[in-house]
């Protein structure tokens, strides 16, 4: 019966390797191949307990193996900074580091939009709190107010990590919206240049260098590109050649781009 209590009870990490001597090696070796061995051996030796942790993180959106190459990460940093010195076993050293190291990669490549650190922390208090008041008030949603009172925030900012919720990950264009019987996706949603705006402005800025000309080029000018004439009619209706038209409008246009790109500089 007592075996089996202390299976039950057994630590996570009862299996660490015993390594006092080994990092008290490690301080006094100076640098080289035979120091360098060593910290493999100890990276290798505690390697198994930098993935047991790097699975409590799993299904949160992130490849199992990509944390556990995040927790090794960890544990190198680890085994470089320990001290034994201090006294402390190595264990109660390494799992807040490298459980740390985890949360910053996290916090730091595994959200589509850039949100403060900040606004990071307050999302996580919100969370718990939330998680924690969905179980003692069954049946509907927790207020902000609650929400607020039970994280030991201020309104203002539980409604901060209320809205962070929601910026972990990004809507697709291509999704669905809700309720949507025809495909309807966000993307159908969206504006796109409206190309009739540079027009108007374009003749906003000639108008009055259009009202300058004289009569006779204003008139030309209207009947070829309002009127929609043909030179040739142009120059039958006014008497003139269809050379001497043509040569009046490029001369025209000439003057008005020449002017209008003088205004706007």
């Amino acid at each position: 019966m007592r075996t089996d209590a202390r299976k039950t009870n057994r630590h996570p990490h009862d299996d660490a390797p015993d390594t006092a001597a080994s990092f008290r090696k490690l301080t006094e070796m100076p640098h080289g191949p035979e120091r360098d061995a060593l910290r493999q051996e100890l990276v290798r030796a505690w390697l198994p307990m930098a993935e047991r942790l790097a699975s409590r993180f799993r299904n949160r959106g992130e490849a199992l193996d990509d944390l556990r190459q995040v927790a090794a990460l960890g544990l190198v940093k680890a085994v470089d900074r320990y001290d034994p010195e201090r006294g402390s076993a190595f264990e109660s050293y390494a799992v807040p580091t490298v459980t740390g190291e985890i949360k910053r990669h996290f916090r730091d490549h595994m959200w589509t939009l850039h949100v403060p650190r900040r606004v990071q922390d307050l999302r996580n208090r919100v969370r718990f709190a939330r998680q924690d008041l969905m179980q003692t008030v069954p049946g509907r949603t927790p207020t902000l107010a609650e929400i607020a009172e039970k994280a030991q925030l201020s309104e203002e900012d539980a409604a901060a990590g209320l809205e962070a919720l929601e910026s972990f990950t990004a809507l697709s264009l291509d999704a669905e919206l809700p309720g949507s019987e025809d495909g309807y996706a966000l993307r159908d949603a969206l504006g796109a240049p409206d190309p009739a705006l540079d027009v108007v402005i374009d003749r906003e800025a000639v108008k009055p260098r259009l009202a300058a000309l004289p009569e006779r080029e204003r008139d030309i000018l209207y009947m070829r590109f309002f009127g929609d004439m043909t030179q040739s009619r142009i120059a039958e209706e006014l008497g003139i050649s269809q050379m001497h038209v043509s040569r009046l409008i490029s001369r025209c246009c000439d003057r008005l781009r020449d002017q209008v790109m003088q205004d706007a500089a």
